[in-house]
């Protein structure tokens, strides 16, 4: 029996096969463009639909399968209208608009209550100050709009008629009450928006209905497929990870590295939102998970790759870094910082360099930079009663392993690595597995499709001298960035 996750990103949408004894089978990938121009930062969710139809009907062709679960980014929103066309280019989360919005949602409902309410920080990023904006700036288009849906909830909808959003990616739009799992008629009410045109929030995993027999037909599809409920991208890379209890935590990292720990009780301390942090549930009644995002995971060793180094190969760069720590401090702010600085105008900084230091140095301070910035939100996390104590490491980092043993040193704790590339449409098949009853749970489905790779134990004494560099690399922030306000702040 053929499983399948379709994971939809902002460029690129890929739909990964598994069969039942949780063994890869096909992988089919569609890209498609993001416009950024003049400040506005948009794609379009029918070519995001025409690449789904696309990777649907290339495995169709090849496999006959039971179900697809579906799976992707958070934010950005689609306006459909009574015929179901798309009204309008749907803003990334990236995308300013909204800011204003924002500022007045916070003021008719105060923003402590807001946060409370949502688990989240308030920020135009989210949904809900966007399509608000679209009702004061573009009132012609809001008049017409039946349907606002996620990209899960639109694509599940086109290809079931379900109209349905599961929990954990309700939560992104700042909407949901992530106590009660509802849609809060509380900030629906304060941002003038009717609870009718969102989709119904369901638990993950949840059987939407089939394939519509016209999408069916239009993709030379004859068999009957079910459509599933997956989850957020970042919940379903955990699950995809084996992370299904407390005390453990996902590393993700490709261009952004993000640190997801499960925790089963809300934290009350405001701190931890103003920080960024954000909580989302998970797919377990009363369990959460948050979010510890560093801006430059992967981007950064690409970036030393293709900019400073001869040597092109990552398994040669890795072959080449020396064994001990390096020395060297990185502040790695290539891109503003995030959690849990919050900090767009926050710049990179190296210190510590000497005539004795080499590339081979450098490509690996700039690991351990980025690992001590993930250290950075562990300790954060720890203050809030959120302890990961062992790290599953997924995306392109875990296939480096000099890298994962400088985060098993510096974090001083297990890191394990995964054999499964794509954690994210794994989770997903996972979650198809139980939706339709061939496995009793995840933990039985987990026996299945996680298959553990190698495990790096940190080395006592080389942690014992990160720990002295990450007591210095701690007061690095606060040190320069009145330096860099005064030189790079308008």
């Amino acid at each position: 029996m053929i499983l399948c996750g379709l994971d939809v990103g902002t460029t690129g949408c890929k739909l990964t096969s598994y069969d039942d004894k949780g063994n890869f089978v096909y992988n089919s990938y569609k890209e498609y463009e993001v416009s950024r121009r003049g400040g506005e930062h948009e794609i379009d969710a029918s070519v995001i639909f025409s690449a789904v139809s696309a990777v649907i009907a290339d495995t169709a062709e090849k496999y006959e399968i039971a179900a697809i679960g579906v799976t992707t980014f958070g934010e950005t929103f689609v306006a459909l209208d009574e015929r179901d066309q798309v009204l309008l280019p749907s803003m990334l989360y990236t995308d300013p608009r909204g800011e204003e919005e924002c500022r007045a949602l916070c003021a008719a409902l105060g923003e402590d209550r807001l946060t409370y309410i949502a688990g989240v920080k308030p920020h135009q990023m989210y949904s809900l100050p966007k399509l608000m904006w679209i009702k004061n700036h573009r009132p012609e288009v809001f008049a017409k709009i039946k349907r606002v849906m996620l990209m899960e909830d639109y694509i599940v909808y086109l290809l079931s008629g379900a109209a349905c959003i599961d929990y954990s990616l309700a939560a992104r739009t700042m909407a949901l009450d992530i106590r009660k799992k509802c849609w809060s008629r509380e900030i629906l009410d304060a941002a003038g928006i009717d609870e009718s045109l969102l989709s119904t929030p369901v638990p993950a995993f949840h059987v939407a209905g089939e394939l519509k027999p016209e999408i069916a037909a239009a993709l030379g599809i004859k068999s009957t497929i079910k459509i599933v409920n997956g989850a957020h991208d970042q919940v379903a890379a955990a699950v995809g990870a084996g992370v299904l209890e407390v005390g453990q935590a996902v590393d993700g990292t490709g261009t952004v590295e993000c640190v997801t720990p499960v925790f089963d009780a809300i934290p009350e301390n405001e701190t931890l939102y103003e920080e960024g942090y954000s909580v989302v549930p998970f797919v377990f009644d009363g369990t959460y998970v948050c979010y510890a995002l560093s801006f430059t995971g992967g981007a950064v060793i690409k970036w030393f790759r293709d900019n400073l180094s001869a040597e092109k190969s990552y398994a040669k760069l890795d072959e080449n870094a020396p064994v001990n720590p390096t020395g060297i401090l990185v502040l790695p702010h290539f891109a503003g910082a995030a959690n849990p600085y919050m900090d767009n105008g926050s710049r990179a900084a190296m210190i510590g360099l000497t005539l004795e230091h080499t590339g081979a140095h450098l490509y690996k301070a700039l690991m351990e930079g980025v690992t001590y910035e993930i250290m950075t939100n562990v300790e954060h996390l720890e203050s809030f009663g959120i302890k990961p104590k062992r790290l599953m490491a997924t995306g392109g980092g875990a296939s480096s392993p000099v890298w994962l043993q400088i985060k098993a040193d510096i974090l001083n704790r297990p890191v394990t690595a995964l054999l499964a590339k794509e954690a994210g449409a794994c989770g997903t098949c996972m979650m198809v597995g139980v939706a339709i009853g061939l496995y009793k749970d995840l933990f039985e489905a987990k026996e299945y499709f996680v298959k553990e790779k190698e495990t790096y134990l940190p080395d006592s004494a080389r942690s014992a001298t990160y720990a002295k560099y990450y007591k210095a690399y701690r007061s690095i922030y606060s040190s320069v960035r009145g330096i860099v306000k005064e030189a790079y702040d308008e």
